[in-house]
């Protein structure tokens, strides 16, 4: 999704004051168990990313989000 996607996304679950929790996998991804649970799949890139990378992007991603929510200009 995009990032105003992402955005509209966030903002949604916020305004039916949904819980979120990102759950980032290991090398070898998530249990079945884990994903069999989730509500939501996302990527953040079509790549394998090493995790502390992926938390660096998601970080990013969530600012990113907050600001477009807020009208601000950073995502441009």
């Amino acid at each position: 999704m995009t990032s105003e996607q992402f955005a509209r996304w966030l903002q949604e679950l916020r305004e039916r004051a949904r819980d979120v929790a990102f759950v980032i996998g290991g090398a070898f991804g998530l249990a079945d168990a884990v994903r069999a649970r989730a509500t939501s799949v996302l990527s953040l890139a079509p790549w394998t990313l090493p995790h502390e990378l992926a938390r660096l992007v998601l970080a990013e991603q969530l600012y990113r989000a907050g600001t477009i929510i807020r009208g601000e200009p950073y995502h441009k």
